[in-house]
């Protein structure tokens, strides 16, 4: 039986529960993939971390498809729209504790959280694959 992406659903569970737990939850972004609409200016080597705090933004949506919210950026306010397949990670910016998700959302469960850094994980060939560390972005 074919079912639809998880990835929507656990997004929203860490959104709320890195608020719940007093925290800042920052989403890391595939910038080049289709239908994503950010300030190309903030955008570094394809990737861009968004604070999606409700303090940051404004009007914030998540549903089965896309993230949507009004941001600022440079203090100027644009909508931000990021398709659900473009999220790579959501995180706490405090301690890092959040999800990296696959590129592929078809090709199993996403990665566990992980410690701030470089995650290193096992490809088909056996060989240690370097995971790009996630980065700060201010």
């Amino acid at each position: 039986m074919t079912m639809t992406s998880s990835r929507p659903y656990i997004i929203r569970a860490l959104y709320e529960w890195i608020l719940k737990n007093e925290c800042t939850p920052y989403v890391l972004v595939d910038a080049f993939e289709t239908g994503v609409e950010v300030p190309q200016e903030h955008v570094k080597d394809g990737q861009i971390v968004l604070n999606i705090s409700p303090a940051a933004v404004q009007a914030i949506s998540i549903n089965d498809e896309d993230m949507e919210f009004e941001g600022r950026f440079g203090g100027i306010p644009k909508t931000v729209r990021v398709p659900i397949q473009a999220v790579m990670a959501i995180y706490a910016n405090e301690n890092g504790q959040g999800m990296v998700f696959e590129s592929d959302d078809q090709s199993g469960p996403p990665d566990p959280p992980h410690e701030p850094g470089t995650v290193k994980k096992e490809s088909n060939s056996g060989q240690q694959v370097k995971k790009p560390s996630l980065k700060i972005v201010k």
